[in-house]
């Protein structure tokens, strides 16, 4: 019999992270880190699952996993290979379908609710296949990865002629690559010394345990006050010395001015990049600060809703470093996209990780990045938080400041049934003695 898709089912799973303030900045002082969460079933008997998750940080989650819920009627009774065989056709399906269409278009909890879903599928189908993501995607001719990308609205910047000869030369040196990756690893970076409601001492402790751990690069949040931002990267620059890089990142506190104002009075602790400036929609704004802290390097992405902002931010020299995010665009295809665009300009991607389950999903990003796109690492690095990570049944490894290449079949998005158990929202045992 052939495999037709028979369920999607949906959980809002939420972690209470903003009682000991992990994930805290300057726009988001209480975060309880979220998953609006997916799970694809067939009939196949003892079938493989596809997990996904659209990522939020709390009140909402509710909203999304209803958005997620409302896709249902695209996958039930459907053949199993007819969606996984061609998933950029399934993407188009569901991203261009009018009516879902106006609730953006391409932007948004709808968006993002896509991205759950694709996130899936493809989950499924490298799990189907054997193999981890990355090494999934790796392994397509290049024919099949410009297929899988919606060109509509980048032409202008990229089409699918220049993204062929972009991922052509991929083939050449791609096992070294590879054999690379699984001795070595991607380089990390650290956010976990960072969150804005931590204490001085709490900051310089997991500085220097971030140093003793390997890693050549932290990040602090900054923005709600420059007294303490001062204070703060003058602790942290006292801990990891001249060498080690210090990124910042403002999610999105300032006004195009009072950013390069601030970023101004920070400049004498050599931040690496500053983070999220201003509006992700500003792309105007982003340039204009770009313009203004030279040589100080703009870095953006995570709140970045489609690769059409993405191609603005790359046509305006706004960005030097492009941070996908896993879940924020509508999946694995569009993140497609978004890596040729940002190879096309010749900008580094370091993605964004801060977020349950955002560290196992991107790697696989980066290192298909690496082996089939860029074929470099030079100024890349993958972010790194160090908490969550046990709910899933393959969680990320990290070893000397290192991601460790994932070798379990799938995306890394599934999560422990115990977990999703505990922390379901409102009635899960974490919840139902504290709401």
């Amino acid at each position: 019999m052939t495999a037709r898709f028979v369920s999607l089912d949906t959980y809002d799973v939420r972690f209470p992270t903003s009682r000991e303030l992990d994930g805290s900045d300057a726009m988001n002082p209480d975060p309880d880190y979220s998953a609006a969460y997916v799970v694809l079933r067939t009939d196949e008997v003892d079938g493989n699952e596809g997990h996904g998750f659209a990522f939020t940080i709390g009140r909402g989650n509710e909203v999304q996993t209803a958005a997620i819920a409302a896709l249902r009627p695209y996958l039930a009774g459907r053949l199993v290979k007819n969606v996984l065989d061609d998933m950029g056709a399934f993407w188009r399906e569901l991203v261009h379908d009018s009516q879902l269409r106006w609730l953006g278009p391409e932007k948004g909890v709808m968006h993002m609710a896509i991205s759950a879903v694709v996130n899936a599928l493809w989950d499924l189908k490298a799990k189907q296949a054997g193999l981890p993501l990355w090494q999934l995607l790796s392994s397509m001719p290049p024919e099949e990865l410009v297929s899988l990308v919606d060109f509509r609205y980048l032409t202008d910047a990229l089409t699918p002629g220049e993204a062929l000869e972009l991922l052509q030369p991929g083939a050449a040196g791609r096992e070294e690559r590879v054999a690379e990756l699984l001795a070595h690893g991607y380089p990390a970076y650290a956010t976990s010394p960072g969150w804005l409601g931590y204490e001085d001492a709490k900051l310089r402790r997991l500085c220097q345990e971030a140093l003793d751990a390997g890693f050549t690069q932290i990040k602090l949040k900054v923005g709600a006050d420059l007294a303490d931002d001062i204070r703060r990267l003058r602790i942290a620059r006292e801990v990891c010395g001249p060498d080690i890089r210090i990124a910042v990142d403002a999610n999105q506190r300032w006004d195009v001015g009072q950013a390069i104002e601030w970023v101004g009075e920070l400049a004498p602790f050599d931040p690496w990049w500053v983070e999220e400036p201003t509006s992700p929609d500003d792309v105007v704004g982003h340039a204009a600060i770009a313009r203004g802290i030279a040589p100080i390097p703009v870095a953006t992405g995570e709140h970045v809703q489609n690769r059409v902002v993405f191609k603005q931010l790359l046509q305006l020299g706004a960005v030097s470093y492009v941070q996908l995010d896993a879940a924020r665009v509508a999946g694995v295809n569009e993140n497609i996209a978004i890596l040729l665009l940002a190879a096309k300009f010749g900008v580094p991607v370091c993605p964004h990780a801060g977020g349950v389950g955002l560290c196992e999903l991107v790697q696989h990003l980066s290192l298909f990045d690496y082996v089939a796109v860029s074929r470099s690492m030079d100024n890349r690095v993958i972010e790194y938080v160090d908490h969550l990570h046990e709910h899933f049944l393959d969680p990320v490894q990290i070893r000397a400041g290192r991601y460790l290449a994932p070798q379990a079949p799938g995306f890394s998005s599934t999560m422990r049934p115990e977990s999703r158990a505990r922390f379901a929202f409102p009635d899960g045992p974490a919840w139902s003695r504290t709401v």
